[in-house]
């Protein structure tokens, strides 16, 4: 019973890719294809903006036309922004941010006022085709927003309907942690705790709404936590190895696919195996800190430029299990942001400097021949670290900054700043600057386990010299 069971989804799975090339004939799920594929031929960017050294959206936006994208997707409904798109052929994504969906999913009223603020000054002038509703919600762990997503959307679309919009689609971008397992794809499933009270409703949403399942798809993470088990080659769609599906049979040469394909078995177990995919980010980091392998701008331009080729194809290639179907794209991300918390990585996916020139060269269009673009800077940390490193303050830190760090350092435990009590072997110089440095880096090497990163608001960075001296040893971290 067991093997009928499994024969019996395996061939739904092949008739659903199998059909893939006619599916826009589905009774139930019409679309112009011609406008589907034009949605997904154009490559979007990504444009954020937690940083507090970037252009402004006259001139981003600017940019944005320079390098050829074909479509921008925002983080808010920002109106500078919005206005200004209208005077583009850019394709537009607006969003909802996460604290906003529960008060729109309360009542019908909330959504026709952010429809009316939102949209309807703009639109259609501004070419804008997708409203996502909140962001990675399941990793914000908030289980008001998680409960509320799907409502809220509903509202939303009641109101673009009301209003006698069709074309813009409503969806909300979750990452792969909504996955329970990915490999090889064809176990895939969606975790247990969301199958039936989010992952259902979603799909029976975007399904009935002919919308799209977005996913955040970061192959950088998924090979750099396990480098021996995915080769960088197949991360990087460089094609010198491939994986085959021992259950399917299907043949993966690339991580992109195997990662989308997961979805794509994930929803058919649900029942919902015709739903369209958009990747609403994936990019890879330029730059990282010390003990994130990989992030260079060597991989960067490689994944970007190789994922661009991919999705610009004409017929468009698909995956593996869902052949010739287009899957509208957006690369993370515009610029850095250097005020995103977190990692090194997490201020380094941009693909311009704010002054507008490249970080690497890249073409949006996908038409130009990959030899042809500048010789790339050699790869220098592919392998993993190992030795020592240390927490140290950048140039010019501010020294307000510095004293409020200082004092949130030495707060927490008794033993962080020990060393730099009077007479001790740290207490000199005394100056904020160099108490301020003591401090930062033994704070984060006590507490890096605890996910503490180097960075304090911009005051730090890793590095491997060592900044103690003969008398002040400086704690370090060995990886």
């Amino acid at each position: 019973m067991a093997l009928l069971a499994f024969f019996l989804f395996t061939l739904l799975v092949f008739s659903s890719s199998s059909c893939s090339a006619i599916w826009f004939q589905h009774p139930h799920r019409y679309i112009q294809k011609k406008t589907m594929l034009e949605l997904a031929s154009k490559i979007g960017i990504n444009y954020g903006r937690q940083g507090n050294n970037l252009p402004s959206p006259y001139q981003s936006i600017n940019f944005i036309k320079l390098i050829k994208a074909g479509h921008v997707k925002l983080y808010d409904a920002d109106p500078e922004s919005l206005t200004l798109l209208s005077q583009t052929n850019l394709y537009v994504t607006i969003a909802v941010p996460n604290h906003q969906i529960t008060s729109l999913s309360a009542n019908q009223t909330t959504a026709d006022d952010w429809v009316r603020t939102n949209i309807l000054p703009y639109y259609p002038q501004t070419q804008i085709r997708f409203v996502l509703v909140g962001n990675e919600i399941l990793s914000v762990q908030d289980r008001n927003i998680t409960a509320n997503v799907v409502q809220a959307m509903r509202k939303i679309v009641n109101s673009l309907r009301a209003h006698g919009i069709h074309n813009i689609k409503v969806g909300t971008p979750l990452a792969m942690d909504s996955l329970r397992s990915t490999f090889p794809p064809s176990n895939s499933t969606f975790r247990e705790d969301i199958a039936l009270p989010l992952m259902l409703p979603l799909l029976k949403f975007l399904n009935g709404t002919n919308s799209y399942f977005f996913i955040n798809l970061q192959p950088y993470f998924r090979w750099s936590k396990n480098p021996n088990h995915t080769t960088l080659d197949f991360a990087l769609f460089q094609g010198n190895s491939t994986y085959t599906d021992p259950h399917t049979g299907l043949v993966y040469h690339n991580l992109v696919d195997q990662m989308l394909d997961s979805v794509i078995f994930a929803m058919t177990k649900l029942g919902y195996p015709y739903i369209r995919i958009a990747i609403s980010e994936t990019g890879w980091p330029h730059s990282g800190d010390i003990d994130e392998t990989g992030a260079n701008v060597f991989n960067a331009a490689t994944y970007n430029r190789n994922l661009i080729k991919k999705m610009t194809a004409i017929p468009p290639i698909g995956t593996p299990a869902r052949p010739g179907s287009p899957i509208p794209t957006f690369v993370f991300s515009l610029f850095n942001e250097n005020k995103k918390p977190g990692s090194g990585t997490q201020r380094h996916w941009g693909i311009l400097h704010p002054d507008g020139t490249p970080i690497y060269d890249i073409d949006f269009t996908g038409q130009k021949p990959l030899t042809d673009f500048n010789p790339l800077p050699k790869p220098t940390n592919n392998v993993p670290y190992k030795g020592q490193v240390w927490c140290v303050l950048v140039e010019g830190a501010n020294e307000t900054e510095l004293e409020e760090a200082l004092r949130m350092a030495c707060a927490r435990s008794n033993t962080t700043c020990a060393a730099l009590a009077p007479g001790r072997e740290c207490y000199e110089p005394v100056s904020v600057y160099s108490h301020a440095s003591y401090a930062l880096n033994s704070y984060w090497a006590q507490f890096r386990s605890q996910n503490v990163q180097c960075y304090f608001n911009g005051l730090a960075h890793e590095t491997t010299t060592n900044p103690g001296n003969d008398r002040c040893k400086f704690p370090s971290v060995t990886l």
